[in-house]
């Protein structure tokens, strides 16, 4: 029998997990401006995101300005922003699916094997949720280190990870282990045991007794 507090947890884990992911998807810091030369000017911050670049100057004026060609876009953006949204679809299905089939819910109590299986899928969903923002953050992260370092890379045209990056990969860590929790609630097979044979019936004597 699954533990319904191991399966709570793991659900509150995977919601907070697809919470972050909704929160990093629509933060423009995926990537922020590296201050790492000599004349660089630090009177502005510039930083970009999946859907728009940003400049904030240093009197607290914040100018953004939305991409506008999708086609125009680098490669890795463009499956970044694929793989976040389908990560947060998953857990989207995998927040409806886990929630029936939690203990502490009453549907579908008829039928306990069913209802555990139905929080397995849940949590087997969510850990395809995690893993669809664990690769997209990391496969953009990959990216910034690779221009960061590269020799061609001028110095005023280097970034560092931004807030979001690490926003994502914390909302990617809580999917899985909260997908991983709520798999536990796997149902356990019960333990077949051969069915006893039958003792024959002794036939009754038809002979008489005598004393």
């Amino acid at each position: 029998m699954a533990n319904a507090g191991l399966q709570l947890l793991g659900f509150i884990l995977a919601f907070l997990g697809w919470i972050g992911a909704i929160v990093s998807i629509a933060m423009p810091q995926w990537k922020i401006y590296s201050y790492a030369g000599d004349n660089i000017v630090t009177a502005q911050a510039m930083y970009e995101g999946l859907w728009m670049s940003c400049v904030s100057q240093s009197t607290g004026q914040i100018q953004c300005k939305v991409f506008d060609s999708l086609l125009n876009l680098p490669a890795v953006l463009q499956a970044t922003r694929a793989l976040m949204v389908i990560g947060i679809l998953l857990g989207l299905v995998a927040i409806f699916v886990a929630v029936m089939g939690m203990k502490c819910m009453k549907c579908m109590e008829d039928d306990e094997t069913q209802k555990l299986r139905m929080a397995v899928i849940g949590g087997a969903l969510f850990l395809f949720a995690g893993m669809a923002i664990l690769v997209a953050t990391a496969w953009y992260g990959n990216r910034i280190v690779q221009t960061f370092y590269d020799p061609m890379t001028p110095v005023n045209n280097r970034y560092e990870f931004g807030q979001a990056l690490f926003t994502g990969w914390a909302a990617a860590s809580l999917c899985l282990l909260g997908g991983g929790l709520l798999c536990c609630s796997c149902p356990r097979k019960s333990t077949s045991y051969p069915t006893p044979r039958p003792y024959p019936k002794p036939t009754p004597s038809s002979g008489k007794d005598y004393v």
